[in-house]
């Protein structure tokens, strides 16, 4: 009953993930830099740093966990979240180029398979006594296998949907449409957004142990994964403010109310996914082979659903049924990857 319980709260926070960027289409009169940063705030720094507090027990401090911890974990974990920050970005990019739903698939897909296999095997390469290589089971493997195979087979119908459809059809769908273009940012999104779990690897150790409730122990260093996103998200971001003149959008009053509450909502439901892939893998304690592929299970739903938004925005509108039904395998694949472990 705990593995089902663990499951569906990281279910609802795939959902919530998914979900956050239709907020962002509310937000008014700011170029994508700004409101791109703001929602940013929310979500990488001040909705992680709340979370992390539950981490900490009665009496101790989250400044003084960081203070004490090993400053080379500490290091990797940031680090780790700077390189993360690179898949964010180039995301933005992979839904502007293929839409939420195949921008997402491809790249969550990527994230998930390499998310999962790169952490174990960093991991073992910088500190081999935690033999961090048998949490790579044959379960694991191919729980990883069957999500890229799900992958894969929305890949083929997102190649379908850009054969058969006119040019004006998919500029309807996706105003920027660019198939070629679109995977090859997604797949470099996806590696990179993988780095997200490499950080939590490194530093999964950073809390207060016996001390903090499980449900809460990855959520200091998933603050200090975000961070690190955060630094490259704003150096970017600030940049493109020079580049493009956008300063201003900031001295915009009137829009502000607005665009707060919706950078806000964005960032909230973005931060979700994390926070209950934390208190998911709370419930999985009794099952290494879940507890492990939890963030590629985290992912593939971010898939299933991300394809729910799509259908909901018409972005498959126009597509032969054929192009559909693949469509559906795959996310039918992508669902069965998430029980497959418990049957092996």
């Amino acid at each position: 009953m705990e593995i089902i319980i663990g499951l569906l709260i990281i279910a609802v926070g795939a959902f919530c993930q998914s979900s956050s960027y239709v907020p962002i289409n509310k937000i008014k009169d700011w170029s994508w830099e700004s409101y791109w940063i703001v929602q940013g705030i929310f979500a990488w720094l001040l909705l992680p740093f709340l979370g992390a507090l539950l981490a900490v027990p009665q009496g101790e401090s989250l400044f003084s966990l960081f203070a004490n911890a090993p400053s080379f974990q500490l290091t990797m974990t940031i680090l780790f979240g700077i390189l993360w920050g690179v898949g964010g970005l180039t995301f933005g990019l992979s839904m502007r180029y293929l839409g939420v739903a195949l921008g997402q698939s491809i790249a969550l897909g990527t994230c998930a398979a390499l998310g999962t296999i790169m952490g174990p095997v960093l991991l073992n390469i910088f500190f081999q006594e935690l033999n961090a290589l048998e949490s790579l089971t044959f379960a694991v493997l191919m729980g990883v296998a069957v999500t890229l195979a799900g992958i894969a087979i929305i890949g083929v119908a997102g190649s379908m949907k850009a054969a058969s459809l006119s040019e004006e059809e998919k500029k309807a769908a996706v105003k920027d449409f660019n198939f070629p273009k679109g995977i090859t940012i997604a797949l470099l999104a996806g590696f990179m957004s993988g780095c997200f779990n490499v950080g939590l690897e490194f530093g999964k150790d950073i809390n207060f142990g016996e001390l903090t409730d499980p449900m809460f122990r990855t959520l200091p260093a998933t603050l200090l994964v975000t961070f690190g996103g955060f630094l490259t998200n704003a150096v970017y971001c600030f940049y493109q403010n020079q580049k493009n003149g956008t300063w201003g959008d900031y001295r915009k009053t009137k829009v502000w109310g607005n665009n707060l509450f919706f950078c806000l909502l964005a960032g909230l439901l973005w931060y979700s996914q994390f926070f209950g892939l934390s208190v998911g893998k709370g419930f999985l304690t009794s099952s290494p082979t879940l507890t492990t592929l939890a963030f590629c299970i985290l992912m593939a739903l971010n898939v299933v659903f991300s394809n729910v938004w799509g259908i909901i925005l018409k972005e498959w509108k126009g597509c032969s049924r054929r192009t559909i039904c693949v469509l559906v395998i795959g996310l039918l694949v992508l669902i069965f990857s998430s029980f497959l472990p418990q049957l092996l």
